[in-house]
């Protein structure tokens, strides 16, 4: 059985090693894009240390966990984003492998780890753009603390999350544990991941992550 087809609700969290991989094979790039790469200056690859929580943000209490069920789709209201779900393995170097290009519209869900709703922290990955345009997390980082993330799942029930904290990380502030490890022991939690920072030409790649921190707080059928 492939990891993404597992049933777990928690998976095994991914090595610092393989979650550069990942950072790399998210946003590696083999070409400029017009109008948007070489001093991009939009808000989803702002290069700053954190958001974080905002002084004054009150934030609901956590929704009891649900049992596992595979995501079908994730709605961000305050970004007009609706985008399907895609279950995603790992590579040859035991990386999440996102998905392609071609389906730039796509979020990649992390099959071999937790589901969405299910105690620990499920992980989805999106590109921020393509060749020729913003991809479906290109407006990630402008989330704030007390947004909502939706995602409808395969059991019937949308599991409404709450954003927490918004950071862009780069490679050597990244600590895997800390990033993509459950803040709380026995919470259901969410990981939105796309590439932030600058976007270094001679890299061909961007110079960190954006990623978004939520948690369950309520649940509609």
């Amino acid at each position: 059985m492939s990891g993404a087809e597992r049933a777990s609700g928690s998976g095994r969290l991914l090595t610092g090693v393989a979650w550069a991989v990942l950072l790399v094979g998210l946003c590696l790039w083999g070409s400029d894009i017009a109008g948007l790469r070489g001093g991009m200056s939009a808000p989803a690859t702002g290069d700053v240390a954190a958001v974080g929580r905002p002084l004054g943000v009150e934030l609901p209490p956590a929704h009891e966990p649900l049992t596992p069920a595979r995501p079908e789709r994730v709605d961000v209201p305050s970004l007009k984003v609706r985008a399907p779900v895609a279950a995603r393995g790992l590579d040859g170097d035991g990386a999440i492998d996102p998905p392609p290009f071609a389906q730039s519209g796509t979020v990649g869900w992390y099959g071999g780890g937790t589901r969405p709703g299910a105690p620990g922290a499920a992980l989805f990955v999106g590109h921020v753009d393509t060749e020729t345009e913003p991809a479906v997390f290109y407006d990630l980082s402008t989330l704030r603390p007390g947004e909502k993330v939706e995602v409808a799942r395969d059991d019937g029930k949308v599991a409404e999350f709450t954003v927490e904290d918004v950071e862009v990380v780069t490679r050597e502030r990244f600590d895997a544990k800390k990033a993509y490890g459950p803040h709380e022991d026995g919470r259901a939690e969410l990981r939105l991941i796309t590439c932030g920072g600058t976007f270094d030409k001679n890299a061909r790649t961007y110079t960190a992550n954006v990623i978004v921190s939520a948690y369950l707080t309520d649940v509609s059928a």
